[in-house]
């Protein structure tokens, strides 16, 4: 096996990725432009999107860093919206895609139509969730976003399913299509729930961070292969169980956290990073098997009114979910946030499609059941990437500005640097007194000075947020917090140096040199993450 392909993807998506961070543009877009780029150059290997690989390998593990880094008590206030996104518009947006497709393309079937709007239903919040924090979108609004994206690829799925099912000739039918898409949503969540306890148990009783991580690197993928053993949705399951993990994380320690949030981070960097590369990769792929088959100039306009419809269709769907619910419901005004259009037109215009439209792509059968080739399978494949790539271009590119000409409301850091330092006063408070029971027993006695190093450690985290509310120092621009954070650094720095010379100097050795290291990166990591 030549590991050279991988590894040159992998390497050169890290490197986009990384000189993206540098630019205005969303990473993203900069990998799937430098796929487009690189597929053009000669020698380049075919990178054909195996789903066999992408669904059950890169799609657990994105959707369960995704999950953790999302708020179950934010998506449980916005869940009818969330509902309505990755439900409703998943279907609306199978059955007017596909009608459009089947109008607009001559000999196409109404079912092989239908599978291309399956395919093109699910919109990747990835892309657009980066933008929307970096420019301070209302939090409202990137729940909605990352909510949408966790369990829309669920309803895509089992509606391309029930799609190829009718197109091959399995005479699937509408209440058969129905029972399947409950089946498949009822048994994926059941999974996830029936998971997620003995996980989390299992979780909080190994004692080594290593068997932890171990443990958490392995959760995605069990998650999902359960699931679809016994045709439930592996995304639901995965969703589920990663909800539930994450609102729970507090109860592993603190090194475990440290070490799973780093191996996460690393994770998602690397599998977003090449899965975007992949994506402007598949550009020889999709027109080897097109050219031989339609003209280049037909093909083109069929991929254009597809991608105006696909724009067109999430504007129909997202305006009137916001609003009418609002106006024919007393219930919903009462218990909701009042939407604003501004936000609708983002959600609306955020709507780029993914690695995972192109993964069920790559999977729509080559023959139906008589042994006859799948009704213009090559134009499905062609017109399905270059709709992802439209969106991820257009919208992409142009999200952005659209957030700045809106003008949203940003956030105040006073106001949230207030409630920060609200809840620190309140958990230290707690914690002193806590401090103070424990030294009235005998068992916890402790000398003076290291008593009034524990109680100085508790005022300084209080402190020190009030004081990032105060006056910065005029020669630096620096609170008092930020400076004590750049001298701490300093003198951990200077102690690192120490133990390295001692180590030169065969004072001490390497493994207690790693143990002394450690310790310092422990202290410098919490120094950076909390207020000291």
């Amino acid at each position: 096996m030549d590991v050279m392909p991988l590894l040159s993807l992998v390497a050169g998506s890290a490197a986009v990725a990384g000189a993206a961070r540098r630019t205005p543009v969303p990473a993203p877009l900069l990998l799937v432009a430098a796929g487009l780029a690189v597929s053009a150059l000669p020698g380049v290997p075919a990178y054909t999107l195996d789903p066999g690989v992408v669904l059950p390998l890169l799609l657990p593990p994105l959707l369960y860093t995704s999950t953790r880094d999302s708020s179950y008590l934010g998506l449980r206030a916005h869940l009818r919206a969330v509902a309505l996104l990755s439900v409703g518009y998943v279907l609306f947006a199978t059955f007017v895609v596909g009608w459009a497709a089947y109008l607009l393309v001559p000999g196409l079937p109404l079912t092989a139509a239908m599978v291309l709007g399956a395919v093109v239903a699910p919109p990747d919040a990835v892309a657009a969730t980066a933008v929307a924090r970096r420019l301070g979108l209302p939090s409202r609004v990137t729940t909605i976003l990352q909510g949408e994206s966790l369990f829309n690829d669920a309803t895509a799925i089992t509606a391309y399913k029930v799609a190829v099912a009718a197109a091959v000739g399995e005479g699937a039918t509408w209440a058969g299509g129905v029972m399947e898409f409950l089946v498949a949503a009822v048994g994926g969540v059941g999974i996830g729930l029936v998971l997620m306890a003995p996980l989390d148990w299992l979780r909080t009783h190994l004692r080594e961070p290593l068997l932890q991580n171990t443990l958490s690197l392995l959760i995605p993928f069990a998650a999902y292969g359960v699931a679809e053993q016994v045709d439930a949705s592996g995304v639901l399951a995965v969703v589920t169980v990663a909800l539930y993990l994450g609102h729970r994380a507090w109860e592993v320690d603190f090194a475990t956290r440290l070490q799973e949030e780093a191996v996460w981070k690393m994770v998602a960097f690397v599998l977003e990073s090449s899965v975007f590369a992949l994506i402007g990769l598949q550009l020889p792929v999709v027109l080897e098997g097109l050219l031989r088959t339609h003209a280049g100039a037909e093909a083109a306009w069929y991929a254009i009114a597809v991608f105006l419809v696909v724009v067109a269709t999430r504007f129909m769907w997202v305006y009137p979910a916001t609003f009418l619910p609002r106006m024919l419901f007393r219930r919903v005004r009462e218990r909701e946030e009042n939407p604003t259009w501004k936000g609708a037109m983002v959600t609306s215009w955020a709507g780029m499609r993914g690695v995972v439209s192109l993964a069920i792509a790559f999977s729509i059968p080559a023959v139906l059941h008589d042994g006859a080739p799948f009704p213009k399978r090559d134009l499905l494949l062609f017109l399905a990437f270059t709709t992802v790539i439209g969106t991820l271009v257009v919208q992409g590119l142009t999200l952005p500005p659209l957030i700045r000409l809106l003008r949203f409301p940003g956030r105040s850091p006073q106001e949230e640097t207030l409630a920060e330092a609200n809840a620190q006063a309140q958990a230290s408070l707690a914690a002193e007194r806590r401090l103070e029971d424990l030294l009235r027993d005998e068992r916890n006695a402790l000398p003076q000075p290291l008593v009034d190093r524990l109680r100085a450690a508790l005022e300084r985290r209080r402190n020190s947020v009030w004081e990032r509310l105060g006056q910065t120092d005029p020669a630096t621009g620096e609170s008092a917090d930020d400076t004590y954070r750049r001298l701490f650094r300093e003198v951990i720095g200077a102690e690192r140096e120490v133990f390295v010379r001692l180590r030169d100097k065969r004072y001490i050795d390497d493994e207690m040199l790693r143990t002394l290291l450690r310790r310092l990166d422990l202290e410098e990591a919490v120094a950076h993450r909390e207020p000291l």
